[in-house]
């Protein structure tokens, strides 16, 4: 359909999971797409080699986005590479710990909230400045989870960078809105990628995860992709602010027959 045609977007975290079906749904609508990796590049160019199958212009970038430098660098060679940018997908993050408070080092607080919450605000903060030097419009998707709502022992690190990031977003919404800039948050639930690898390849703890769910069963990355493809297109024009949940009904099951 080429809902996309015509646009620019950059994908982080876009050699694998989630945002390696995003970064290959935008593609196929048309959009040239920057592919962001941290350490798979070879993944990254696996997605690339299917973009530019697709006859768009694909480019990979390696980048770690809880570095300030990183990003604006990285984002100053975007906007150079495809002259302009209209998508931005904060999707790069790190999982929690699991590791008790108490028994939490700094460190290890500290690079889950540098890379899920101050990635994305670098990020944003340089696509925004190029969005009003340009007096252009835009599209922010961020990818949080449903443990911005739902809290889990041990992932403490994990919850609060990822509620920060859905407040962050309604936030940034309220500021742009009236510039024509969207700002969306979605919020995966039990999605089959590699931060669920353990379920993957253990059928057992898949079933067993699995039976919370209304649905009764995982989401596949690919459908995340294709609401992030919505709030990237035109039809999402008047929507901004909002958190989209995709977990199969899981959160709004907690609680059934406390």
């Amino acid at each position: 359909m080429d809902i996309l045609k015509g646009k620019v977007a950059f994908v982080t975290g876009a050699d694998s999971g989630i945002g390696r079906e995003i970064a290959i749904a935008f593609a196929k609508e048309g959009a040239d797409v920057g592919i962001c990796y941290h350490s798979d590049e070879e993944g990254a160019n696996e997605v690339k080699s299917i973009a530019d199958s697709l006859g768009v212009q694909a480019k990979v970038y390696k980048i770690d986005v809880s570095d300030e430098n990183q990003v604006e660098e990285t984002l100053d060679q975007v906007f150079s590479d495809f002259r302009g940018l209209d998508i931005l997908v904060n999707n790069a993050a790190v999982n929690g710990s699991n590791v008790p408070v108490a028994e939490m080092d700094t460190e290890t607080f500290d690079t889950c909230i540098k890379t899920n919450l101050y990635g994305p605000f670098y990020a944003c903060r340089k696509f925004l400045r190029y969005l009003d030097k340009e007096g252009k419009k835009g599209k922010i998707i961020n990818i949080s989870s449903i443990h911005e709502e739902i809290a889990t022992p041990g992932n403490a690190d994990y919850n609060a960078s990822k509620g920060a990031l859905r407040n962050f977003t309604r936030s940034l919404a309220l500021e742009v809105a009236e510039k024509g800039i969207n700002v969306n948050n979605i919020a995966p639930g039990m999605i089959l990628t590699p931060m669920n690898q353990k379920a993957i390849d253990d059928k057992e703890k898949l079933k067993e995860a699995t039976s919370h769910i209304p649905a009764r069963r995982a989401g596949q990355p690919e459908e995340v992709a294709q609401v992030a493809l919505f709030l990237a297109s035109p039809a999402a024009d008047y929507v901004t602010g909002s958190t989209y949940a995709i977990d199969g009904g899981l959160m709004i099951n907690l609680g059934q027959g406390a």
